[in-house]
């Protein structure tokens, strides 16, 4: 989302999801859960579109691979983490907006 996107509409929350300090097996864990999720949402999604339209969902085509390379950059903090026998901070929030489109 852009700032000309987030004018036209209005925030009304903000959540918190991820906030803590945590070993590098406890983040691996957390974070491919929250990635794996999502992934498995998308997959869902693309799923449907193909029984019922006959055609893969675009977002998901889209999503699936981003999402794919983020879990390899988790992959590569958590080995830096462990590596370097450091612990890892997380803060992760989830800003929800009303919207005509």
């Amino acid at each position: 989302m852009n700032s000309k996107q987030e004018e036209k509409m209005d925030k009304i929350e903000t959540l918190t999801l991820i906030e803590g300090n945590f070993s590098e097996e406890e983040a691996q864990e957390i974070l491919m859960n929250v990635f794996s999720a999502k992934i498995k949402f998308h997959q869902s999604t693309d799923f449907s579109s193909q029984l019922r339209f006959g055609k893969q969902c675009e977002t998901a085509k889209k999503r699936i691979p981003e999402l794919n390379k983020e879990i390899e950059k988790v992959l590569q903090v958590v080995s830096e983490a462990k590596s370097k026998n450091k612990r890892l901070i997380i803060t992760s929030g989830i800003d929800i907006y009303l919207s005509d489109d």
